[in-house]
């Protein structure tokens, strides 16, 4: 994207980008593989976030034991979230950054994979700020699946090619690419720099503030 050609919208991760990073994944994985464990499935944690990890266990252990698992460990995942939820907060860069966007008439929104209960409880006042938040109970599907993010663009009434994804994980720049976005990546959440590179965004910054600070010298917003 050539200096001087505007965005019209810029739609945020949540977790690590907006907000500091407080899920233990992780441990979430290791709880997740007890919980199959004791429905007689054995399990190592792997490359799946928790969200598919889970599907792809109910799918093996058939019905109605997959239900049921399923029902448990997404209860496990929101006892975490609501968890971690009490013990963050918003980076001091969110709000002037928003506000920034806004003074600009630039349109901006959020996608998580996150539940809209602990994004309330850390963001309370996100609706003065942002025109869309979409948590995973507002989506059929969640990024990397591109419908997530197009879904938040539509409500923003932005085309795809006039927006940026913000995110601090490979899985962000990901969505961005299979939405057909321009894909900007930070590094406040737990991914390092090196491996933010390698997945090979337009744009790379320390964290989101300094991003949109990036887009207002280079003439994108």
């Amino acid at each position: 994207m050539q200096s001087g050609k505007r965005l019209r919208a810029v739609v945020f991760d949540f977790d690590g980008t907006l907000a500091r990073p407080a899920l233990d994944f992780a441990l979430m994985k290791r709880r997740i593989a007890a919980l199959a464990a004791r429905s007689g499935v054995p399990a190592e944690p792997g490359p799946l976030p928790a969200l598919e990890w889970i599907q792809a266990l109910a799918s093996a252990m058939g019905e109605p034991q997959g239900s049921a698992f399923e029902r448990q460990a997404h209860a496990l995942i929101e006892d975490m979230e609501r968890e971690a939820a009490a013990r963050t907060s918003l980076f001091a860069f969110a709000r002037p950054a928003l506000d920034r966007l806004r003074a600009r008439g630039v349109a901006s929104a959020v996608i998580t994979r996150n539940n809209r209960n602990s994004v309330d409880a850390v963001f309370p006042d996100a609706r003065v700020y942002l025109p869309v938040v979409l948590t995973r109970e507002d989506v059929g599907a969640v990024k990397p699946d591109p419908s997530h993010l197009l879904a938040a663009l539509e409500a923003v009434g932005v085309a795809p090619r006039e927006a940026l994804m913000v995110g601090d994980h490979p899985q962000d720049v990901l969505t961005a690419r299979r939405a057909g976005t321009l894909a900007g990546a930070v590094a406040s959440g737990g991914t390092t720099w090196e491996e933010l590179a390698q997945s090979e965004p337009d744009f790379l910054e320390e964290d989101a503030g300094m991003l949109i600070g990036k887009l207002e010298e280079r003439g994108f917003i």
